[in-house]
């Protein structure tokens, strides 16, 4: 889909992959799009360096705005706020901390807060069409059976400090839709860009194929729990496209979307296509989740445990999200359904595994400059 427009678009979360990869399709599909991309000081090198990827002309369309998107207004002056709200069309909240060892005081000021200060620059904006907020499918916690689009608070409690500001988060988001113009993505489990492999960090799903890509080639690996129910991973590349259609098209206002794998995969099928394109030999038996559960709580691996405890909670909770609201506006909007994870899992073990092969080469490299014997 291409279209041509006056849109100025505030984004939040640079130089993280979920926002960069938001500005790319921004401008790669907006020939006239700008980008004010709110910038956290620490980070305003990294984003710089993220931005290099685009040509001179999509760069000359982003403008980097030292600021903080978890402060109040967004940490920019009086005179930058004001001029902001005059001209910016669009909001794209990506700012959110999914790190599941996160502490709760930062969990709570990134994603809450920062979507309290998402709606108060929204109600800023003089010709805002609309606030697009990043939510996360799971923010259905640990419930099970279907979750539909439009539902948030259904009794369910929280496996982390994440799904549950994220939680809170869009409540507050939510409750603002009467007033204003806005529109929620839910995507399920994220991974790598379909076309590249290229992801930002290693958790969640990435610990199967870490686990998978490291451990000898002719090991059979048992996989924790039965493996049977679905797991759902949607590429990055697929979620910025569909979140940036969605968020141009009227119709989204007022509504959620659960940006999901319409077939997903089960577990024990992710982990044996993820061993085939890894050149190893697919699972064979389980562990009983419960006793995965409980060696991950043993002392001293609760620094460590956090993502795979969290993760495996993931993978033995059998949900299923309905998407109707996806489906009815994607379909007219020219946008494919999420492509199947067999299409593109053989670039997500790629990466990894050349990632761990430069990881492992600088540590030779290292051990053979600081041996004294070398």
């Amino acid at each position: 889909m291409s279209v041509a427009s006056d849109d100025v678009v505030l984004l939040t979360g640079l130089p993280s992959l979920l926002s960069r990869v938001v500005c790319f399709e921004i401008l790669r599909s907006d020939p006239r799009a700008q980008v004010e991309a709110v910038v956290r000081s620490k980070f305003l090198e990294d984003a710089r360096a993220a931005l290099d990827r685009l040509s001179a002309e999509e760069r000359r369309r982003v403008h980097i705005v030292e600021g903080d998107a978890a402060a109040i207004d967004h940490g920019l002056s009086g005179a930058e706020l004001k001029s902001l709200a005059r001209r910016v069309t669009r909001i794209h909240h990506c700012a959110q901390v999914t790190y599941q060892g996160v502490d709760t005081k930062t969990a709570e000021q990134v994603n809450v807060g920062g979507a309290r200060e998402a709606i108060e620059l929204a109600a800023s904006c003089e010709k805002l069409e609309c606030l697009v907020f990043h939510s996360t499918a799971n923010v259905s916690g640990d419930r099970r059976g279907l979750v539909l689009e439009d539902e948030l608070k259904a009794g369910q409690a929280f496996r982390s400090v994440v799904e549950e500001t994220k939680a809170r988060a869009e409540k507050l988001v939510r409750g603002a839709m009467a007033r204003l113009p806005i529109a929620v993505m839910r995507p399920a489990t994220i991974v790598g860009d379909s076309g590249t492999g290229e992801v930002d960090r290693f958790d969640g799903p990435y610990l199967l194929i870490l686990l998978v890509v490291t451990s000898p080639p002719d090991l059979a690996l048992p996989l924790p729990g039965r493996g049977d129910e679905p797991l759902n991973l949607v590429p990055i590349d697929w979620v910025a496209r569909a979140s940036v259609a969605l968020g141009r098209d009227p119709r989204s206002h007022g509504r959620t979307f659960h940006l999901v794998d319409p077939h997903p995969l089960t577990a024990r099928r992710v982990f044996e296509l993820v061993a085939r394109a890894g050149g190893r030999r697919g699972p064979r038996g389980s562990i009983p989740a419960n006793l995965a559960k409980a060696l991950l709580r043993a002392p001293g691996l609760d620094r460590i445990a956090k993502s795979p405890r969290a993760f495996l909670e993931t993978l033995t909770t059998p949900v299923t999200y309905d998407a109707r609201n996806t489906d009815e506006l994607l379909a007219s909007l020219g946008i494919a359904a999420c492509p199947p994870l067999e299409s593109y899992v053989d670039r997500l073990v790629d990466y990894v595994q050349e990632r761990v092969r430069q990881r492992r080469a600088t540590k030779l490299a290292d051990a053979e400059i600081e041996d004294p014997l070398g």
